[in-house]
């Protein structure tokens, strides 16, 4: 339902239904008792739980999902990512736009036996301060809509398929509220 709901507000911002670019990234969510022993700790984020990998299109619309431990790397999972991705939308992605967690010779391999392209978008050199990153904001845009849904902010779950579940109803929320014209709060 949610691919199909995809479609749909391509086809009414004059897009093609299906997209020929994603964009991947993934965000720790802070782990609970219930996390259990599939919890890993991200050193990076100093958070103990998991790790939501997520694939977006042009518009910031769920493409695939997988959830890891926290201290899962976001390149190791460069490649099921894609897999989900070029089924949901016919092998027609061939490039996808990645931070510097997805550098590597792996990740690139990966990605290209999907006949995929991956393009890290890097941070400039001279940089002051916080920058916008061209194509990258659309992936944090829906970590932000999907932040507006409580039960994603921690991870209460005992089995991943709970939360990836979780992730593909709020996102089929999200979508729903934008064809029909809608907010789900208010501002």
């Amino acid at each position: 339902m949610v691919h199909d709901l995809r479609e749909m507000l391509r086809l009414a911002a004059n897009k093609n239904p299906l997209p020929t670019t994603a964009i991947y990234d993934g965000q720790t969510i802070q782990g609970t008792i219930e996390s259990g022993e599939r919890a890993g700790y991200d050193g990076h984020k100093k958070k103990k739980g998991c790790k939501v990998h997520i694939a977006v299109d042009s518009l910031g619309s769920l493409l695939a999902l997988v959830v890891t431990p926290a201290n899962e790397q976001e390149r190791d999972q460069v490649e099921e990512l894609s897999r989900q991705v070029q089924e949901v939308t016919g092998e027609n992605v061939s490039l996808v736009w990645v931070d510097q967690g997805y550098t590597g010779a792996d990740a690139k391999e990966a990605a290209k036996e999907q006949g995929i392209c991956l393009e890290v978008v890097r941070l400039p050199d001279a940089k002051k301060g916080w920058v916008l990153l061209p194509h990258r904001w659309l992936v944090e845009r829906s970590f932000s809509w999907k932040s507006r849904f409580r039960r994603l902010l921690r991870d209460y779950e005992r089995l991943a398929t709970t939360v990836a579940g979780l992730h593909y109803l709020a996102f089929a929320c999200l979508m729903l509220a934008r064809l029909l014209g809608k907010t789900l709060w208010s501002s």
